[in-house]
């Protein structure tokens, strides 16, 4: 039965279509260095230009023109064992070799006046991959996800209340591509694969802002959902797979980016600020995701920060929920357990900053996701495909117990340098 590793890639294929090997669900828990030092948040705390990449309102709180520009290296740790393939023998294990990741990251705010200003952010935001080429353990096959955003913004505010806007274009590139030997036999192996697919996605970011007292701001924000179209990717992952009666029809190739509603508080003393954040991500009503069982998702994030002359050092916590549920169909949870182990809940971070001059600071933030382990039952595919070469063989139907376990742990390193003019 190991044989019918190649065809079980089919399987695996149709839900790669966004590889989730990042934190909440696909989406990095927190944009630019000091957001992912303070638990991911940043609807209410001031952090400068990173602003433009969460709450638009809040760049009406700058001063000045400042420039941010710098990256995440991401480097995420999924293993999966399992026996789906295995007829009855140990259990196969593999890791995935998409392992390192680089996500950048540019803002800008600029003050026009008094009561106006405009930012932009330029950042990735979502994606990656798996990829098991160089294992024949199970799955023979990669995918590749990247997913950018261009957000020019702009801020309107007041003494002590602002709101902002920035429209979205969103790019996003997927690749997936597998092997596959539809005679269980070894000797017709063939490759499914259509090559990179590549669109374009518009939405809009809503903020904004309220100095209750000048220590104490509250602040909300809105993310709408981006539809995106990855042509001749989902469809024809699936399509075979779907012949062999495993899912009722192949997927289409929509797959929207979900909306976010977000509200968050910071409040600052003396030296301290504190922040915290609460948002839902909409998984379950974005084409695709909902599709294969996912549910919206509920994020909690809260960070301190002690801002000393010329530096500052803070920690923060983030908690989302795994918004992957299991469903009546065994093939789609093996999918989203294998390709799709958003699975992480617990997110410890921290981080610092240093002026290096009057005008130039630079900071860093390292988040860890602690190791989470799910396991879904995985029967009725070892069977079925036992079953098929059972009969290409002249044999009758077969049953066949089996499982797939996966783990999952990431690690994020983020590093930034602000000029101030």
């Amino acid at each position: 039965m190991r044989k019918t590793k190649l065809a079980l890639a089919i399987a695996t294929s149709a839900m790669i279509s966004t590889p989730v090997l990042a934190t909440n669900g696909d989406n990095l828990i927190g944009l630019g260095a000091q957001a992912r030092a303070l638990g991911g948040t940043g609807t209410a705390a001031f952090f400068g230009s990173e602003n433009a990449l969460t709450n638009p309102a809040l760049l009406g709180k700058s001063q000045g023109t400042e420039f941010a520009i710098g990256g995440t290296l991401f480097k995420p740790d999924v293993k999966a064992t399992t026996d789906v393939a295995t007829s009855g023998q140990p259990a196969d294990s593999q890791t995935s070799d998409a392992d390192t990741n680089i996500i950048p990251e540019v803002s800008l705010s600029t003050r026009i006046n008094d009561n106006w200003t405009f930012g932009l952010g330029i950042f990735g935001s979502a994606g990656m991959g798996t990829d098991y080429r160089d294992t024949d353990a199970l799955f023979n096959g990669y995918s590749n996800l990247q997913i950018m955003k261009f957000a020019p913004s702009l801020a309107y505010n007041e003494e002590n209340f602002g709101f902002g806007f920035a429209p979205v274009i969103q790019y996003g590139a997927l690749d997936i591509n597998y092997k596959m030997d539809a005679d269980f036999d070894g000797t017709n192996e063939t490759n499914v694969g259509n090559g990179m697919s590549s669109d374009l996605g518009y939405g809009f970011n809503l903020g904004a802002y309220f100095d209750v007292t000048k220590e104490f701001t509250i602040a909300a924000a809105y993310q709408s959902a981006i539809s995106m179209e990855y042509d001749d990717q989902m469809s024809v992952a699936s399509g075979p797979f779907a012949n062999f009666g495993f899912l009722p029809a192949a997927f289409d190739d929509k797959l929207e980016q979900p909306a976010e509603i977000k509200i968050g508080a910071a409040y600052t003393t003396g030296n301290w600020m504190l922040t915290a954040d609460a948002k839902q991500i909409k998984w379950g009503d974005a084409e695709g995701y909902k599709d294969f069982g996912w549910e919206d998702q509920n994020v909690f994030g809260l960070g301190a920060k002690y801002s000393g002359n010329d530096y500052w050092v803070g920690v923060g916590y983030n908690f989302g929920s795994d918004p992957i549920d299991e469903t009546n169909n065994q093939t789609v949870n093996m999918f989203n357990n294998h390709f799709f182990p958003a699975v992480v809940e617990r997110h410890f971070t921290f981080g610092g900053g240093y002026n290096i001059t009057k005008n130039m600071a630079i900071d860093a933030a390292v988040v860890y996701a602690a190791e989470v382990e799910k396991t879904v039952d995985t029967s009725q595919i070892s069977s079925g495909f036992a079953t098929a070469y059972s009969m290409s063989q002249g044999g009758g139907a077969v049953s066949l117990p089996s499982e797939h376990e996966v783990t999952h742990s990431q690690i994020g390193y983020t590093v930034s340098l602000r000029m101030n003019f």
